[in-house]
């Protein structure tokens, strides 16, 4: 019996080495960005521009009744870059209500932003704009409007399909803030 529990001894401390049952720590979803790559706008729009290859654009589901509104739906990313605009008809009181509306709706996000960095720009075109780049938990990282002030106003907000901390987002972030700046550096309004 006593040769029997001598065995027995080795063999359990060899089964019983190295199991160690220690929870992992959490970890971050693997995200595979694309390489950048363009290509242009196909729709009969009073604007052009080019878009990633891997956004799917479609019209905007919120105002059907907005028949130049859509969106940039970067489907695998979980992201979508809404994109309104308005014509301002060579009315300052129009471009004064749409600069105030974009303005409005970035600051709406103050409460729980860590910080709004804004810039103003102007694109190769000539036309002038402001980017908003926010930080925090906010619903919308990103917004820029352009406009060339007497005909038309393109707004643009990216938004994510999912409640996921932005830390967790900030690889996506970065890439589609490239791909918009693009955008915005590619804009044309229609001749009036």
């Amino acid at each position: 019996m006593m040769r029997k529990l001598l065995y027995l001894i080795p063999i359990s401390l060899l089964l019983s080495c190295g199991q160690d049952f220690l929870p992992k720590p959490k970890g971050y979803n693997r995200i595979d960005i694309p390489d950048h790559s363009f290509t242009t706008l196909s729709m009969d729009l009073p604007y052009q521009f080019e878009h990633s290859r891997f956004s799917e654009i479609e019209p905007d589901s919120f105002n059907l009744e907005e028949k130049t509104w859509i969106n940039l739906n970067y489907r695998d990313l979980g992201a979508r870059v809404h994109l309104t605009y308005k014509p301002v008809l060579g009315k300052e009181e129009n471009l004064k209500a749409y600069l105030n509306d974009a303005l409005t709706l970035t600051s709406k996000h103050q409460i729980k932003a860590y910080g709004i960095e804004e810039g103003v720009l102007r694109t190769p075109k000539g036309y002038t704009g402001l980017v908003a780049e926010l930080s925090g938990e906010v619903p919308t990282q990103f917004q820029f409007y352009v406009t060339d002030s007497t005909a038309h106003f393109l707004r643009g907000a990216l938004y994510f399909n999912t409640a996921v901390k932005n830390d967790s987002l900030a690889p996506i972030i970065e890439y589609i803030k490239v791909d918009m700046m693009h955008l915005i550096n590619t804009l044309e309004f229609e001749e009036e």
